[in-house]
C-alpha cells in the first residue's frame, strides 16, 4: 500500500528528496559540526557520513516500527534514546577496526547524537510512515549527507594536501612541484578552509539550483 494514504510523500519521493533537493548540507544547512570539523580529508568524510549514514538508517527503521507506541511529550526523549544506541555501536565498532580513522575524527562520532538531521528524519518522517519510507527516506538523506561532506572533503584535500584519499590510497591529484610553482594551500586544511569552501559551494549549489528551476 502507497504511503499516499499517509499524507507523506512516497518511498521513492524521500529517497530522491535526500539527495538533492533536500539536501541536508546545501539545502537544510543542518550538520554544518561534521561538515566543517571532517571534512580535511576524504577519509574522515567518509567514515562520518557511513556512521552517520548507519545511524540515520536504524534510528529511523526503528522508529517507525515503533510509532504506534510513541507518546507526544515522550518521543524526542525515545528519539535520542533510540540514536545514542546506533551512535554507541557505530563509535564502537571504528574504535575496533578503524583504530587511527576514530582516534582522528575523536568526538565527532559521539556527536552524531545531538546531529539535527537525523533527529529530524525521525520526527518528519520515521514516526509517521511506513517502514519502508522511513528506510528510504534514511538512505536518501544519509547518502546526501555523506556527498555533501565528502564534495567539500574533496576541495579541502585536493588543494591542501595535493591528494585525494591520499591516506587510504596515496591518489596524488596535484603533481608535487617546487614551492615556486605551486604549494600547498595551508589555510585549506584549517577552519578558515572549511568555512570558505562550504560557503562557495553553497553559493554554486545555489546559482545551480536557481537556473534549473528559470529553465
Amino acid at each position: 500500500m502507497s504511503d499516499r494514504g499517509n499524507d507523506g510523500p512516497t518511498p521513492v519521493e524521500r529517497f530522491i528528496g535526500g539527495l538533492i533537493p533536500e539536501n541536508p548540507v546545501y539545502r537544510q544547512i543542518l550538520g554544518i559540526c561534521p561538515s566543517l570539523a571532517v571534512t580535511n580529508s576524504m577519509e574522515g568524510a567518509l567514515t562520518m557520513g557511513g556512521a552517520a549514514l548507519f545511524v540515520l538508517l536504524c534510528s529511523n527503521v526503528l522508529i517507525s516500527l515503533i510509532r504506534p507506541l510513541l507518546k507526544p511529550h515522550l518521543r524526542i526523549l525515545i528519539f535520542t534514546l533510540t540514536i545514542a544506541t546506533f551512535v554507541t555501536i557505530a563509535d564502537r565498532f571504528l574504535a575496533a577496526f578503524l583504530y587511527d580513522m576514530s582516534k582522528q575524527l575523536g568526538p565527532y562520532i559521539p556527536l552524531i547524537i545531538v546531529n539535527c538531521v537525523i533527529i529530524a528524519r525521525c520526527e518528519i518522517c520515521a514516526s509517521k510512515q511506513s517502514v519502508g519510507t522511513a528506510a528510504a527516506d534514511a538512505l536518501g538523506q544519509g547518502l546526501g549527507f555523506a556527498l555533501g561532506l565528502m564534495s567539500i572533503a574533496t576541495v579541502r584535500e585536493i588543494l591542501g594536501f595535493g591528494t585525494w584519499f591520499g591516506k587510504w590510497l596515496g591518489w596524488r591529484v596535484i603533481p608535487t612541484a617546487p614551492a615556486e610553482v605551486w604549494s600547498p594551500w595551508i589555510i585549506m586544511i584549517l577552519p578558515p578552509g572549511a568555512f570558505l569552501t562550504l560557503g562557495l559551494l553553497l553559493g554554486v549549489f545555489n546559482i545551480l539550483t536557481a537556473r534549473r528551476k528559470s529553465a
